[in-house]
């Protein structure tokens, strides 16, 4: 065999690992995210049963660090990061690039099983690479904290168009649609409607429990409850970057949720709410517990009978971000209710 075929693959297999290892760091480090981490963790351990079939001794002798005459080719882009998206960005793309030389110059090697493996890799790579991008998408999106509107036509005093109007003029940063008795031609309409309205207003809009209806109107993500589809198989009906949020109601579901990838975590009911059947009251003392323990680049929305008068106490346990629905749907005035909400939470 020839031995620069052995060099080619040590030098990939080399810039894999150094791509996973950027990835994973950024994972473990800024975004304390533990599902991401595996995933780039468990790439690294695949690669490294590659490398271990094709030689290690062979690929170590062919190495000539020296001798490449590679080392000294480098672009201006190269040599400045404007943040961590694009160190992130760049790892990324390195490892996909490894890997696909890799599975390639294999086929020499080890032809077959080993090749296949390899091709397999490439794939999860991309989805590492859509999961961290997506967390870091959210980190930007979400950072800042604001309120998150629940909308459903049966709370509303007022059509579900002017409320989400009024609600948005008002400041809102995020609307989700909640229909739980709505024909599905209807739901569909209102949903188009309220993308739109979201879109002009640049805002976020999330539909609940219907990654479908997600899908299918462009939404900006879908928020799951806890017997819902499993949040990896609801990525894949959606569009790239999109968000995919969990609601829970105790330290055990917030757990589940952070190991399962969610994008943000919904908790409560915080307080006695009307818009739930039986609602699990969690109160503000297990929010606090909560807020201390998820990492802080993982957006927290406190939901469940939150008023202007319990609000204080919401944001007392350290709440950035807070979803009201009873109290914008049924107010009279929906926009001048939501001023008052925006105002308080500054």
């Amino acid at each position: 065999m020839d031995p620069s075929i052995h060099r080619l693959l040590d030098a990939n297999f080399n810039r894999a690992r150094e791509g996973i290892r950027v990835i994973e760091d950024c994972a473990r480090f800024v975004l304390d995210d533990p599902a991401i981490s595996g995933l780039a963790k468990g790439l690294r351990s695949q690669l490294q049963t590659i490398h271990d079939i094709i030689g290690p001794d062979e690929l170590l002798t062919s190495r000539d660090a020296s001798g490449d005459v590679g080392t000294s080719l480098n672009t201006e882009t190269e040599l400045a990061r404007a943040d961590m998206r694009q160190i992130v960005s760049a790892a990324c793309k390195r490892l996909t690039e490894a890997l696909r030389t890799i599975e390639e110059y294999t086929k020499l090697v080890a032809p077959g099983e080993t090749s296949s493996t390899a091709e397999q890799l490439r794939y999860e790579s991309y989805t590492l690479e859509q999961r961290i991008l997506g967390r870091l998408a959210t980190f930007d999106q979400l950072s800042g904290g604001g309120l998150y509107a629940i909308v459903s036509s049966d709370l509303c005093h007022h059509s579900v168009k002017q409320t989400v109007e009024a609600i948005l003029d008002a400041g809102v940063n995020v609307i989700q649609l909640r229909e739980k008795h709505t024909p599905d031609d209807q739901f569909y309409a209102m949903a188009v409607e309220v993308r739109q309205l979201t879109a002009d207003h640049d805002a976020l809009f999330i539909v609940n429990d219907r990654p479908d209806i997600a899908a299918l109107t462009g939404a900006d993500g879908v928020h799951l409850g806890q017997g819902d589809l499993p949040i990896a198989d609801v990525r894949r009906l959606l569009k790239p970057g999109a968000l995919v949020g969990r609601s829970t109601h105790s330290l055990n579901d917030v757990h589940g949720a952070i190991h399962e990838g969610a994008d943000y975590i919904g908790f409560g009911a915080i307080f006695d709410t009307s818009t739930k059947d039986n609602p699990i009251r969690v109160g503000t003392d297990l929010l606090r517990e909560v807020l201390d323990e998820v990492p802080s680049t993982l957006p927290v929305v406190a939901i469940g009978g939150i008023t202007l008068d319990t609000l204080p106490k919401v944001l007392d346990a350290g709440a950035k971000w807070v979803a009201v629905s009873s109290a914008l749907c049924t107010a009279d005035d929906p926009g001048a209710t939501t001023r008052r909400f925006v105002d308080a939470m500054k």
